[in-house]
């Protein structure tokens, strides 16, 4: 099964939390603080496999999440980070958040490795929060909660020539005689559900991969027939041949289709239309292909290279193929994802306090304060101890949510919410 799109959801692994101890030892009077740092959680890291040709393992498997980090001991000691999981993705996989439809990272080499979610730092123990005034404290950290987020996966065939054009135009025929791939043929629309590879020789030196590609109609791009499913493999090909039934043995015009394909591949990606490009007139072997041949290179221009093939026959295909591969030596790789160029500049880094926003807003008789880093704060927060409560409360006053409660009307013994913790508002 062809899969090359699909939504799972990931999470880096928790920190795990410090540890509350002070030392007991033998003669060792007022030993102090002895509680450690929790581990790092395990960040969810996506490894490129080349062994793998599609998504399909993950339509059995849509979550992931990796282990949290060990808690902190005795004596000082850290917990130990967990290690990452490592998730196999086959090359040509785009990773991009769901949410923010940013794209997360472009995988294309084999052992390529990129972070999709990362784990939390561990929780620091009560040996992180002695100080001179108060030397024994009874304080420590939760551990940071690990990235999570719904990610998209999108697998763009890598192939260095995409055929494209409508439905039995002879794109599976052409790509069965150049090349030693064997794709289902049949005279009915859509034989072809899934791109096909193929790698086709030119000579000792010279080869390229070529990937036929499901045939598209009108309104394509909208997501009308098959051919918006596999739209998205035609970005990775650097060189397009444009497959047209010259014979117009369907009744279609020839350069009507021209216009049509390239008004489809235009509108789902506008980069598309300065791709090099080559039309291969198939079906050259039938009557009428060549007086339609004739009116097709008058509408197009001179410009625009024709090669005039039959795949059944393999009439011209030799001419073809080379004539692709001098285009392929000239047009360099181009990447899904602009990378910004590094400039040779000198950058001053200042140190800038972590903006502290958030948001107060009333719900029924409940005040619900919501902002990242003060969610963040809650779930980092040991509730069962008052002295982690109270250094919690500080840190909220610091930020200034109480005057927002305030001025929101907030009063005395009212329920305020911060994510998943409750409690009143003592003014």
């Amino acid at each position: 099964m062809f899969v090359d799109s699909v939504r799972v959801y990931v999470k880096g692994g928790d920190g795990g939390n410090g540890m509350v101890a002070f030392r007991r030892e033998k003669y060792v009077a007022a030993g102090g603080p002895a509680g450690g740092d929790g581990g790092r959680g395990a960040n969810v890291v996506f490894v490129v496999d080349e062994g793998l040709r599609t998504l399909v393992d993950f339509r059995y498997q849509r979550h992931f999440k990796a282990s949290r980090g060990e808690n902190g001991r005795i004596k000082g000691q850290h917990g130990a980070g967990a290690e990452d999981m490592v998730v196999r993705v086959p090359p040509g996989t785009t990773v991009i958040d769901d949410d923010t439809q940013q794209v997360i990272a472009d995988l294309v080499m084999d052992g390529q490795r990129a972070i999709i979610a990362k784990g939390g730092r561990g929780g620091r123990g009560n040996i992180r929060f002695a100080t001179p005034a108060n030397p024994a404290p009874e304080i420590a950290e939760n551990g940071e909660p690990g990235q999570e987020r719904y990610i998209r996966l999108e697998l763009k065939v890598l192939a260095d020539v995409g055929l494209v054009g409508f439905p039995s135009v002879g794109k599976s025929t052409l790509l069965s005689v150049v090349s030693a791939a064997r794709p289902k043929i049949a005279e009915y629309h859509f034989t072809t559900i899934t791109p096909n590879l193929g790698v086709v020789d030119i000579d000792e030196e010279r080869s390229f991969v070529m990937a036929d590609l499901p045939g598209l109609i009108e309104g394509a791009h909208e997501g009308v027939g098959l051919g918006h499913q596999f739209l998205r493999h035609v970005e990775r090909t650097r060189v397009i041949v444009h497959v047209i039934d010259m014979a117009g043995s369907e009744g279609r015009d020839p350069y009507e289709d021209y216009v049509q394909i390239n008004e489809e591949l235009k509108l789902y990606n506008k980069k598309l239309e300065d791709r090099p490009q080559v039309v291969a007139a198939n079906k050259m072997d039938i009557p009428d292909a060549e007086e339609n041949l004739e009116a097709f290179r008058k509408k197009v221009g001179e410009d625009l290279p024709i090669f005039p093939i039959s795949a059944a026959t393999k009439q011209g295909i030799r001419e073809l193929m080379y004539k692709v591969a001098d285009l392929l030596e000239e047009t360099p790789v181009i990447p899904l994802v602009e990378d910004v160029a590094d400039e040779e500049t000198t950058v001053l880094y200042k140190a800038e306090a972590e903006q502290d926003t958030f948001t107060v807003r009333r719900e029924n008789e409940m005040y619900v304060v919501e902002g990242e880093k003060l969610e963040k704060l809650v779930k980092m927060t040991n509730l069962n101890s008052r002295d982690s409560i109270q250094r919690f409360a500080r840190m909220m006053r610091n930020m200034g949510v109480d005057d927002a409660l305030r001025k929101k009307g907030a009063e005395n013994g009212d329920i305020v919410r911060i994510g998943k913790f409750e409690f009143e508002f003592v003014d």
